[in-house]
């Protein structure tokens, strides 16, 4: 069943979203080091969300227990030398593994995108990691399309 996500969620989802932190570390461990208390503060942050008018967080729960969620704000995307530009951001989504593959993110990003056009709002945003193959072809699969690639690149040392 996917739901909101209640206050008493809120120490699961950063159990979660430690996970999701280990399983990004797989494609770029110079990003994803989580703070010691990372998913500590992260499950803080949950709860400011949840009542916040700007955001939505849904939670995917089997059996009882929370094995996912998505969490989603609407922001205005652009720098004050732009035309605004209001749009959803979708912050963060994780499923643990026995729940991929079966449509469960799918409606995550349903309700989401549901919740999103109620606001008004005609798109949304993320960023996935290049390297994850199965993030890639969900996303695809969902209509999706790159518009912006982030890139980074080694300083090397100086020479004296």
């Amino acid at each position: 069943m996917i739901r909101l996500a209640e206050a008493s969620d809120a120490e699961r989802i950063g159990q979660l979203w430690s996970e999701m932190v280990a399983y990004h570390a797989e494609f770029d461990a110079q990003t994803f080091r989580p703070a010691e208390r990372g998913a500590e503060l992260y499950a803080r942050g949950i709860m400011d969300r949840l009542s916040d008018p700007q955001a939505r967080v849904l939670v995917l729960e089997i059996d009882g227990e929370v094995e996912g969620f998505i969490n989603g704000i609407i922001a205005d995307i652009t720098t004050e030398m732009f035309m605004p530009m209001r749009c959803g951001l979708l912050a963060d989504i994780y499923l643990r593994a026995a729940y991929r593959r079966h449509g469960y993110g799918r409606q995550l990003v349903e309700r989401l995108a549901l919740w999103f056009r109620s606001q008004g709002v005609t798109h949304f945003d993320w960023q996935v990691s290049a390297r994850n193959e199965a993030a890639l072809a969900f996303w695809r699969s969902l209509g999706a399309e790159t518009i912006m690639l982030r890139m980074r690149a080694a300083i090397g040392e100086e020479e004296a």
